[in-house]
């Protein structure tokens, strides 16, 4: 019989600390919190144990504190949810970026460490706090195995034709400027759990998972396999998303900064003031948008249309590049609670085998259902993600040998 294993899972921002305590191999979350607010004034950690709740409100410096006081909460004797934190058996990271270096999640070592300081260039907002929660938990915790789990890993099996860009080859092999893509584990996550639920083999099935939220991609996944994701060098490229433009002429950046703009002016505008919230005028969560669309706002309409017309390109492309299309997963904030938006990338595409059950759909939230007909080609998924849970399941495989 297998031994239960306790895995804590890190998730490193420049200003905040997410943690997820799992149980191995049953897959138990124990309990979860998150550290906002570091470096300010005054920070706050709240922690959620089977409904009980505690919170820690002062001021954290840096994350060392942040970890120091996560390691408080999770022992705490009356809120907390192990009681030494001996009881801890491995430490599971995510990191944003691995370069082309990394395929999988690996134990963390110093080739490791170098490898993710050497993408600091290409995701210099993400990296460095990922490794600070890397070398406090080193620091706090040093005779724990740590594992790195990457968002871009599971895109490093697309082939040159997909990850290439159409640039001189020297940018791609001085500046290492590619396609990357990101939310990898989240893509990985929900592929494995459709294909559990539709019970098929992974050797003769094709997927398209979306993952939409307030960033959003899709993964064509050919046998396991990522062919090709929306996201490219940088998060901002495919979908338009809550902030983000997605997709545009590059054109348009000179043509900006020949009227006066700086890149950095260009760069936030297109990161941090497009997307939803720049052509809504309104917002950039998807339940505001659609709340103004129903009065009657012509721009929150129009965005809406946008956003799911972009979604319905990338479905159609990923059905060319896959030849056959077994399985379209929704997941992320809006895939996994937005029926209305399931609902309007769906219709229309019954040409592609892609058939939703409209009755059946609507009012599903994150639940993991089947909203397709019965005799619709494609099974169509809704399927929550759990990150958390597939770096934990990681950790488990490559420290325990499980």
């Amino acid at each position: 019989m297998e031994k239960d294993k306790i895995i804590l899972v890190l998730n490193c921002g420049s200003s905040s600390l997410k943690y997820d305590v799992i149980k191995m191999p049953s897959r138990e979350s124990l309990g979860k919190g998150i550290v906002e607010r570091i470096g300010n004034e005054k920070g706050i950690l709240e922690q959620k144990v089977k409904g009980q709740k505690y919170k820690i409100e002062e001021k954290i410096e840096d994350h060392k504190k942040a970890l120091e006081l996560v390691i408080k909460a999770i022992t705490d004797k009356d809120t907390g949810i192990v009681k030494n934190i001996s009881e801890i058996n491995g430490i599971g990271h995510r990191v944003v970026h691995g370069g082309d270096k990394y395929a999988s999640s690996v134990i963390i070592d110093d080739t490791v460490i170098k490898a993710i300081e050497e993408c600091i260039d290409i995701a210099p907002l993400h990296n460095p706090p990922n490794l600070t929660g890397i070398r406090v938990a080193k620091e706090l915790m040093p005779n724990l195995p740590q594992v790195a789990v990457f968002d871009t890993a599971f895109h490093q099996t697309m082939p040159p034709h997909a990850f290439l860009y159409g640039i001189p080859r020297k940018m791609y092999e001085d500046y290492k400027i590619r396609r990357y893509g990101f939310h990898g584990t989240s893509h990985r996550y929900v592929s494995a759990r459709a294909l559990e639920i539709c019970k098929r083999d992974v050797s003769n099935t094709n997927i398209i998972t979306c993952h939409l939220g307030n960033g959003a991609s899709i993964t064509a996944i050919e046998k396991g396999k990522s062919i090709d994701t929306s996201m490219g060098f940088t998060p901002l490229e495919g979908l338009m998303m809550g902030t983000r433009s997605g997709s545009l002429d590059p054109a348009i950046l000179g043509y900006l900064m020949n009227k006066g703009m700086s890149i950095e002016e260009v760069m936030n505008i297109l990161n941090k003031k497009s997307g939803l919230l720049g052509l809504s005028g309104i917002s950039n969560d998807m339940r505001d948008v659609e709340a103004a669309a129903e009065a009657g706002n012509k721009d929150a309409k129009e965005a809406l249309d946008i956003f799911t017309y972009r979604i319905k390109r990338y479905i159609g492309s990923y059905c060319a590049a896959l030849d056959k299309v077994d399985i379209l997963v929704f997941t992320g904030g809006i895939g996994e609670n937005g029926w209305e938006s399931r609902e309007a990338i769906c219709k229309g595409l019954e040409n592609l085998g892609i058939m939703i059950n409209y009755e059946v759909n609507k009012g599903i939230r994150s639940k993991e259902t089947i909203i397709s007909h019965p005799y619709s080609p494609v099974t169509i998924l809704v399927v929550p993600t759990n990150e958390e849970l597939q770096i934990a399941i990681d950790v488990y495989d490559l420290a325990f040998g499980a």
